[in-house]
């Protein structure tokens, strides 16, 4: 799954933390707690999470147990693909 975090972790930095350091994100961080990731940011995780791990979410998926951490998000994907 570590190849999984990274990738997702590539992703929140280059859309969502420009400015902000490694160490300035936690994979357990909650996108929403932190203000990185709001509602029209969670659209944009969506189509890139379906683009890049070749998943589809459904609109009941879309809760933040499955989508508000780089962990949660990795487990999401690791269900969705196995």
């Amino acid at each position: 799954m570590s190849e999984t975090v990274n990738t997702i972790r590539r992703f929140i930095f280059d859309n969502f933390l420009f400015d902000a350091g490694e160490d300035d994100l936690g994979n357990d961080d909650s996108f929403l707690e932190q203000g990185i990731i709001d509602s029209t940011g969670v659209l944009e995780l969506v189509e890139w999470l379906e683009e890049t791990f070749s998943i589809s979410v459904d609109d009941e998926e879309l809760i933040p147990e499955n989508l508000d951490s780089v962990n949660r998000l990795a487990a999401y994907v690791a269900r969705k693909t196995a």
